[in-house]
């Protein structure tokens, strides 16, 4: 089985950083694409930054040099690097990763992690 768990979220200060990470149960090295999602009461669920292979990545305006998505194959965990937080990063927070040919491409979701920031 397949299962992904987000870690690291909190109640931060507007400026501070948080690290969230994401545990793959299985072999993070069989998602040929990871990343993290966020979703804010009242907003639609939206892409926060990519990776595509070891160091293909993508991010949202939004966070553009402030974030850092990242992973650890030795250890099965990827990473969101959370950087000059800011209110507007306040949301449930999502990573997910999606599977190579061996898991039929299947998409895996994380049950989220809570970010607060406080200005």
């Amino acid at each position: 089985q397949v299962q992904l768990e987000e870690s690291g979220g909190g109640l931060v200060q507007a400026g501070e950083s948080l690290r969230l990470s994401c545990a793959v149960s299985g072999t993070i090295v069989s998602m040929y694409a990871i990343g993290w999602h966020r979703q804010a009461p009242g907003k639609q669920r939206e892409l926060v930054a990519a990776m595509l292979g070891q160091d293909i990545t993508r991010y949202a305006d939004s966070v553009k040099g402030r974030f850092i998505i990242s992973r650890d194959n030795g250890k099965n965990i990827m990473y969101l690097q959370m950087n000059d937080l800011k209110p507007e990063d306040t949301a449930l927070y999502f990573c997910n990763g999606r599977g190579d040919y061996s898991l039929n491409y299947t998409t895996y979701w994380g049950q989220g992690t809570q970010v607060t920031v406080s200005s």
